[in-house]
């Protein structure tokens, strides 16, 4: 009879093991699964050809910025006469400056001159996408815009997944104002969101710390932010205002979810109150 039970035992603690092993088997193939897919993810890049030719209602310029060889970083410049600063666009992970650049107008029409760019791998960009490379990208771009522009008349604004970039790019230069649109208090923590189970910090790739960068922002900072966004919810915002409440002033747009703040008419009556200074 004991011999009998010592059977039984050994086969239920044989199938728990092997459960066991199928389990964590699987969760290994899914990590590597989304390591190595993770770009294709983050990133929903629209390509264009070198020939397109981009047509809008506005005095525009096309931009190229030959950062390395074989780095080719495509541009946008909405000028007018006698601007009052210029606004340094970072755009969301999705499309290019194409779609992008209609919002130059919310800018254009308070006297502003307006640069877009595209991230590596977007539009007519060139290169492989590397956080650190794309940080050197943006960097790149602004030194370049600073040739043209004293800083002190230069504002930053990063929407979404660019608004990592911009607070990237202001926490190492001096630009006017930092103006950041639905922004996250890290990437790895938008990700932790939705696959909460995932080792981020060993696997993600793009980690894009924006709670970092932003304490070393020294001039001050304008924070949009939809009370209904489901993306990333305003909470990041608030905390990333705690981090430095003096210098970080966050704008609830109430009602507003993650892409559709220029719909509401309280977004345009703040970014019309930021340039007036």
């Amino acid at each position: 009879m004991d011999l009998l039970n010592l059977k039984q035992n050994f086969r239920k603690t044989s199938f728990v093991l092997t459960i066991l092993l199928y389990i964590i088997i699987g969760y290994i193939v899914i990590t590597a699964i989304i390591y190595f897919m993770q770009e294709k993810l983050i990133f929903k890049p629209e390509k264009l050809k070198a020939s397109f030719q981009y047509k809008y209602d506005m005095p525009f310029e096309e931009l190229f910025f030959d950062v390395a060889p074989g780095v080719r970083i495509n541009g946008l410049h909405f000028f007018c006469k006698e601007p009052k600063g210029l606004i340094l666009y970072f755009h969301g992970n999705s499309r290019s400056i194409k779609g992008w650049a209609k919002y130059a107008k919310d800018f254009y029409r308070y006297q502003y001159d307006v640069v877009l760019v595209d991230y590596r791998g977007f539009g007519k960009s060139t290169g492989k996408r590397s956080e650190k490379d794309m940080l050197s990208d943006m960097q790149f771009v602004y030194e370049s815009l600073t040739e043209k522009y004293p800083e002190n008349h230069i504002l930053i604004y990063g929407r979404s997944i660019g608004s990592g970039f911009a607070a990237k790019v202001a926490a190492d230069n001096t630009p006017r104002y930092l103006i950041l649109d639905a922004p996250y208090f890290s990437f790895i923590k938008v990700v932790n969101r939705f696959l909460p189970f995932l080792p981020h910090r060993l696997t993600l790739r793009f980690k894009l710390r924006t709670d970092q960068w932003i304490r070393k922002v020294n001039c001050h900072t304008y924070i949009l932010h939809g009370t209904k966004d489901w993306l990333i919810p305003i909470k990041h915002s608030e905390q990333l205002q705690k981090l430095n409440p003096h210098k970080i002033t966050l704008i609830r747009i109430h009602g507003g979810g993650h892409n559709n703040l220029p719909s509401f008419y309280e977004y345009h009556n703040f970014i019309r109150d930021i340039l007036k200074y």
